[in-house]
């Protein structure tokens, strides 16, 4: 691939009125019509394995390393204008490169003009950044930091949004890119701004749902003689996820707490990904309501929950829900607890760790009346009590069941320091569970008896 003319005068142009892959009239009309035919395979190579990348940032990861590659350049940067999407990516350039490059004036930089123009239009195309005073001194003063001999830059914008952001390539040398060679790069662009506006809407839609979510739990926890607390919240990704998540610590009039973790699934049995933000929603709700049954009557769970499937019923009868809920005297080290169709809690104990077994019950909301008894256990000082969603089950084993019985041994196999530590005990578990990435929300929540 010869993708470099000897260097020209630099120039800050707007893109040549080329025909698509247009050649001199001179040549041979066979050797036009195979090259018009390779390019259109290069470009058509490279948009695949756009369409393949993973998020936003596989996304301009694969922008940049296929704009490289088009147009000979061996480092890139691209940035975006949305709010929140993060840093410039480079290529090629480590995180003190890109933090030069960074204190480069925008209006003298590798983007210079690009972001401002509502349709996209333009490029940037400097073939000495030694040279041209158009970079602007301090410009000039990064590349040569930094190696770098040239520059070509081209909009990643669409019609309907305008200017989302745009890529930048470098050179060793002064160099300037066939126009060929530039030309496709633009077409990829094209391409290129379609997809990225899709990441974006989604990217956003995403963190707005997740302050969402995390907003409907506990901003703290409660502090109490004799017991202390920790809690870890991930929500999975709302086009995998299917339900949602809650964890509640609540402390009562007469010094007890009631602790509960839960979660609520979609419209009704079957309800896919698309269900999540209503699930959301409702878990907001169901948790509002769990709260108040508990300062009432939190000294009996099964009435607690047995409360919450009324109001369930009545309310959001098209949905269903897993909870599990404990009355805690720290004093005493007692726990009362009962579950509906929920993971049974660990409790982490100078033996080892144990299942607190929960009798077998329906979720809420599943048959025409639910009813479980309640358990009571008895904790020694310095005892765990472990309280879980099925999301972090599933991320520890193939199975559900395997996965609480891996949950369980990575509790008892935690040294002891670890132990007498709640957020710690937390962190083990979910270094215990894996990669994320899981298609359920995860929730903990550990509480130590002093």
């Amino acid at each position: 691939m010869t993708d470099a003319k000897p260097p020209a005068a630099a120039t800050t142009a707007v893109l040549p009125d080329l025909g698509f892959l247009a050649t001199s009239g001179t040549a041979d009309l066979q050797d036009r019509l195979a090259g018009q035919l390779s390019d259109l395979t290069v470009l058509q190579e490279h948009t695949e394995l756009l369409t393949r990348a993973r998020g936003l940032a596989g996304t301009l990861a694969t922008v940049l390393a296929s704009g490289a590659a088009l147009l000979g350049a061996r480092r890139g940067l691209i940035t975006t204008t949305a709010r929140g999407a993060g840093r410039p990516v480079g290529l090629g350039l480590d995180r003190a490169e890109l933090g030069a490059l960074e204190t480069v004036p925008a209006e003298h930089g590798p983007f210079a003009g690009l972001l401002s123009h509502p349709d996209g239009a333009g490029q940037l195309l400097i073939t000495d950044l030694a040279e041209d005073p158009a970079a602007g001194p301090r410009f000039r003063e990064v590349a040569g930091q930094l190696g770098l001999g040239a520059c070509f830059a081209l909009p990643l914008a669409t019609p309907e949004d305008g200017p989302l952001g745009a890529a930048a390539w470098f050179y060793d040398e002064p160099a300037e890119p066939a126009p060929g060679r530039r030309l496709l790069a633009h077409r990829y662009c094209e391409f290129a701004a379609q997809l990225l506006a899709r990441q974006l809407d989604q990217e956003r839609a995403e963190r707005q749902a997740e302050a969402l979510r995390r907003g409907l739990l506990p901003d703290r926890l409660p502090v109490g003689a004799g017991l202390r607390m920790a809690a870890r919240c991930l929500p999975a990704a709302l086009d995998r996820s299917a339900g949602s998540d809650w964890y509640d610590a609540i402390p009562l009039p007469d010094g007890t707490f009631g602790l509960t973790v839960g979660s609520v699934a979609g419209d009704g049995l079957g309800a896919g990904p698309g269900s999540a933000p209503g699930a959301a929603a409702a878990m907001g709700r169901v948790r509002a309501a769990l709260r108040a049954y508990a300062v009432l009557e939190g000294e009996d769970p099964v009435s607690v929950l047995g409360d919450l499937e009324l109001l369930l019923k009545t309310t959001e009868p098209a949905r269903t829900a897993t909870a599990l809920y404990a009355w805690v005297q720290p004093e005493e080290r007692r726990i009362t607890l009962a579950g509906a169709g929920h993971c049974p809690p660990v409790l982490v104990t100078r033996q080892g760790a144990e299942f607190v077994e929960t009798s077998l019950s329906a979720p809420l909301g599943m048959l025409s009346c639910w009813e479980a008894p309640g358990v009571e256990v008895e904790a020694g000082p310095g005892d765990v009590l472990v309280l879980y969603t099925e999301g972090l089950a599933r991320r520890c084993g193939p199975t559900l069941h395997a996965g609480q019985n891996a949950l369980r041994r990575a509790a008892a196999d935690a040294p002891r320091e670890v132990r007498a530590d709640p957020d710690r005990l937390c962190a083990h578990l979910l270094a215990a569970a894996g990669a994320d990435g899981g298609t359920d929300d995860l929730v903990l929540l550990a509480a130590r008896f002093d």
